[in-house]
């Protein structure tokens, strides 16, 4: 029975249903489930009829309808929460436009990064925090122990953070690390980092480009980290980029994790991808996309760099690439980049990636089917948002 006195339409409530349903076959928590219904809808259905949905969805399945009945108490009693949260999703449009270079698609994320810290702090980087501090400080410890379990940290130990948002990892690992470089492209986050890690010595927070890392020297880092930060670099068309950036930077032997590829919402091609670049790169893939967390459903890729990996000896080539970069790219590659679809920040499904040539029809193929049945699956943490999800 409705508690509203109104009820979604046949559309919604059946897009609903199919977001409520493909999270919990995911094993996805009650605040992951929420945060996929705020990108899902922006606007156009209220929270309270959300609500009712989830409870038509009854299930003999005690365990399904505890869940089913906390998502509904939580979507009927805190819609203040739900509306936080899709006007955070809002800030950050994940769509990319025909005419829009690298660098014109990385500025417009920084501009909706900067609105989205400003309405949400812990939302703007994990949307299933459901902007709570102390869930946010839970699943960020919970990704730090297994970093420090992975032998990724030590006192010894230069570690790069890409995309380091509001400085939450280098606040998780400072105490194991020797030096922490966190870099983000968004002012108004590297301004809440600087503060929120005021007093750790051994953290230097900087704006950066988004477009590589000539900022920094050859072999300069132990290891590399990437917290949901490469889904847009494959939105970007910048994933290729980087892993040759990740490869000069890394010491011989250095190590690098990147927790979330991109957002296809395919399991399969991110780790495709993943291989092709680490052997085009001279790194080995020591962890293959495995979903490790309890608290946080992102894919966790580790790589580790050969020690007779041959590194360019200075960023000409950076140069090169970040000048082509502003003229845009070739036809053949503009035309891929737009095999997209709506997603929120944080999603699992929808963004671009470069596929190996004899691939691309394969691959082509199968994301559009995606776009057409996915769409939005949020993974949370760095806009960075929520677990994987598929929509649309």
């Amino acid at each position: 029975m409705s508690t509203t006195g109104r009820k979604p339409s046949p559309q919604a409530a059946s897009t609903a249903k199919m977001v409520i349903e493909e999270c919990m076959a995911d094993g996805a928590c009650v605040e992951a489930i929420i945060a996929r219904l705020a990108l899902r809808f922006e606007t156009g259905v209220d929270a309270a009829e959300l609500a009712d949905v989830a409870l038509e969805m009854s299930s003999a399945e005690l365990r399904k309808r505890d869940r089913l009945e906390r998502i509904a108490d939580l979507l009927r009693h805190r819609s203040d929460i739900f509306a936080t949260l899709r006007q955070t999703a809002a800030a950050v449009r994940h769509e990319r436009d025909e005419w829009e270079t690298d660098a014109a698609v990385v500025r417009r994320l920084a501009a909706g990064f900067d609105a989205a810290a400003t309405i949400s702090q812990a939302a703007s980087v994990q949307l299933s925090s459901l902007g709570d501090e102390e869930k946010l400080s839970a699943a960020t410890d919970e990704i730090a122990a297994w970093l420090e379990g992975q032998g990724f940290t030590g006192t010894d130990r230069d570690i790069l953070d890409i995309g380091c948002g509001i400085g939450r990892f280098e606040r998780a690992l400072s105490h194991a690390a020797h030096r922490i470089v966190g870099i983000d492209i968004s002012p108004e986050m590297i301004s809440v980092a600087r503060r929120r890690c005021a007093g750790l010595r051994n953290v230097d927070l900087r704006p950066t480009s988004g477009l590589d890392l000539a900022d920094f020297s050859n072999a300069s880092f132990d290891c590399v980290l990437a917290v949901d930060s490469f889904p847009y670099l494959v939105l970007a068309g910048l994933a290729e980029r980087y892993f040759e950036e990740i490869s000069r930077v890394l010491k011989p032997s250095g190590r690098a994790a990147l927790l979330n590829y991109s957002y296809r919402g395919s399991p399969a091609l991110d780790r495709a991808d993943v291989h092709r670049l680490a052997e085009a790169h001279g790194m080995q893939v020591m962890v293959d996309g495995e979903k490790p967390f309890l608290l946080w459903d992102g894919n966790a890729f580790l790589l580790t760099a050969s020690d007779g990996t041959l590194r360019p000896k200075d960023c000409s080539g950076v140069k090169q690439a970040r000048a082509q970069s502003e003229g845009g790219l070739d036809g053949a590659r503009r035309q891929d980049r737009h095999h997209l679809c709506r997603q929120g920040k944080g999603s699992d499904a929808g963004a671009m990636t470069i596929w190996a040539e004899d691939k691309v029809e394969e691959t082509r193929k199968l994301h559009t089917e995606q776009c057409r049945l996915v769409g939005n699956r949020i993974n949370s943490d760095q806009y960075h948002a929520a677990d994987r999800l598929s929509q649309d």
